[in-house]
């Protein structure tokens, strides 16, 4: 039997601006989170946002909803133009967030994402595609070992585009997965990337496959921008998670990590 799964662990409530945290806000999330079977929910906007965060509302939200696991989460990337600034923030309140997930967006361009669909496409056009995956993963390693992350996002976002290396993808991330390990992080079984260009979930099966070798954890997350993706196929994931042999899951709560069996 396919396990359901209960736990999204990327959520965007703000969407990609500024939106002040209020219970008309965030109510829609928890509605659909109960809707969707799901009884636990990290809010990780990401860190650029974090003006709009407000850890009281979250308080008056968990109170309203006490059936539910609501976790103060944020996405620290390394956006050229303010992740000077995020970090500071998250180290200035790690002891209200529960939860920190690490990624990278930002490649040679500081004034674009290269996972900006379609745009990004064009920062792969005629360039040498493994090296662009050897220094996407060594940001990824920069990241990680910032010491202010839980877990690290769509770990092989790089290939968004479509944009596979020649080199054997295991040769390219083993390194990557060992720090990760060695650092005691987790890495996120993300079904955005079935609704990107690439149509594949993050990461792709290889690397879930090394990672359960190396007994590196998983959380499961949706990178919901709107409430209405919320633990979007999640039933598909876990049929996924199944045939691959994940059989638990990770949470937190105060950054702690706790182990549940699906």
């Amino acid at each position: 039997m396919i396990a359901r799964l209960f736990a999204d662990y990327h959520t965007h409530p703000q969407g990609h601006r500024t939106q002040r945290y209020t219970q008309a806000l965030l109510r829609p999330w928890v509605d659909s989170a109960r809707k969707a079977g799901i009884g636990e929910v990290a809010f990780t906007d990401h860190d650029r946002y974090h003006d709009g965060i407000d850890f009281d509302e979250l308080d008056r939200l968990r109170e309203k909803n006490a059936d539910l696991k609501i976790r103060a989460g944020i996405e620290l990337d390394n956006d050229p133009q303010s992740s000077a600034a995020g970090r500071k923030w998250v180290e200035d309140h790690w002891d209200k967030l529960d939860f920190v997930l690490g990624s990278v967006h930002f490649l040679e361009r500081d004034d674009q994402m290269f996972d900006s669909v379609p745009a990004g496409a064009g920062q792969f056009e005629g360039r040498n595609i493994d090296k662009l995956y050897s220094d996407y993963f060594q940001r990824v390693r920069e990241i990680a070992a910032s010491g202010l992350v839980d877990c690290l996002a769509h770990l092989d976002l790089i290939k968004i585009h479509g944009h596979r290396p020649n080199a054997e993808i295991g040769s390219i991330v083993d390194d990557t997965l060992e720090f990760i390990r060695s650092r005691n992080l987790a890495i996120e079984l993300s079904t955005a990337g079935w609704r990107k260009p690439v149509n594949e979930l993050y990461p792709g099966d290889r690397i879930i496959e090394l990672a359960i070798g190396k007994r590196i954890p998983f959380t499961t997350a949706s990178d919901a921008h709107s409430h209405v993706q919320l633990g979007e196929n999640f039933s598909r994931l876990a049929g996924k998670m199944s045939i691959l042999g994940v059989r638990e899951v990770c949470v937190y709560a105060k950054h702690k990590r706790e182990m549940r069996n699906l």
